[in-house]
């Protein structure tokens, strides 16, 4: 069995030299080193260095709040015209950092090419908000959008999308959405990009073969602790907390992406394989000698990524 073809292999050459140089190209991947033990300390600190490699603000983009368990949750929109469906985006950052303007361009480009009313939100964040604060963030974001959708943008149909992180919380907010929203049938599709979906962790999450990487294991146990503080594995296996562990029947079609040499491919050819066997519509996006989060770098691979990810979506819109 092959996870990409012949024109995916072609590529590999370029992300090899990407990644001889990746920490230059990626300053991010040393922001988890040398840090302070204290968790709230080592999170304001890499809250405040990851601001240095945030794209520019989107023109497009309108800041807003919506209703949420905790008071009002900032949100970005991102609205075209003349909305087909809605995206529920979810930013990454390990539970502990990020906020939507990280996928600004990304935002923007689905609101423009693909007629997507995008709704960016800025849960809580571990370790000042652990567990379930950010997904019940997700969770009233996704119920606000269901109820308001067909009034304000004329549509009652949407996607879920997330990375890392995000793609955790995504997958944890489709199973809500399934589970105790009753509205899975009005689920399009979700996006899961390099997430995290077994937070007792995948044999990668605890080595890839020593390849680099954005993210290592010592950084990784730390989020993971931060977000569910004092968790045995066993509680980590909870389906709310650990997606992989859920039943994944019933589902809409998901495309589920990773790169070979990142810490967490595990997690997304674990999930996706469940998914297949629960018979729920899955695609598996492979890309080899590619670290976590290789969509941020311009290369070849990355256009590829992009490509899939607009034929997969534009084949689910309605």
């Amino acid at each position: 069995m092959r996870l990409w073809d012949e024109t995916i292999e072609g590529y590999r050459p370029e992300a090899q030299k990407m990644l001889a140089g990746l920490a230059e190209a990626f300053p991010a991947a040393q922001f988890g080193r040398d840090l302070p033990d204290d968790p709230v300390a080592r999170a304001q600190i890499q809250r405040q260095n990851i601001l240095a490699v945030e794209p520019e603000p989107s023109p497009m983009a309108v800041e807003s709040t919506i209703p949420g368990p905790a008071g009002d949750i900032p949100v970005r929109l991102f609205v075209p015209e003349e909305p087909k469906a809605m995206f529920l985006h979810i930013h990454g950052g390990g539970w502990v950092l990020g906020r939507p303007q990280m996928s600004e361009p990304r935002n923007e480009y689905l609101a423009t090419h693909h007629g997507l009313a995008v709704l960016s939100v800025d849960y809580r964040l571990a370790p000042e908000h652990p567990y379930p604060a950010g997904p019940d963030d997700c969770e009233a974001a996704a119920a606000w959008m269901l109820e308001h959708g067909p009034e304000r943008w004329g549509t009652d149909q949407m996607f879920i999308g997330g990375e890392s992180a995000g793609g955790q919380l995504a997958a944890a907010t489709l199973l809500r959405v399934r589970d105790r929203l009753g509205a899975i049938d009005r689920v399009l599709g979700a996006n899961l990009v390099f997430g995290c979906y077994d937070l007792r962790g995948t044999p990668s999450a605890f080595g890839n073969g020593g390849n680099p990487d954005v993210i290592y294991p010592e950084g990784l146990q730390f989020n993971i602790e931060s977000f569910t503080p004092g968790m045995s594995d066993a509680e980590r296996r909870d389906p709310d907390v650990s997606p992989l562990f859920a039943d994944l029947s019933g589902l809409p079609p998901c495309l589920v992406s990773v790169g070979t040499f990142d810490h967490l491919a595990d997690d997304s050819y674990f999930f996706a394989v469940r998914m297949a066997a629960a018979e729920s519509p899955v695609e598996l996006a492979v890309y080899p000698d590619s670290p976590h989060g290789f969509m941020n770098f311009p290369s070849e691979m990355t256009k590829a990524h992009a490509k899939r990810m607009d034929t997969w979506i534009a084949s689910l819109m309605p």
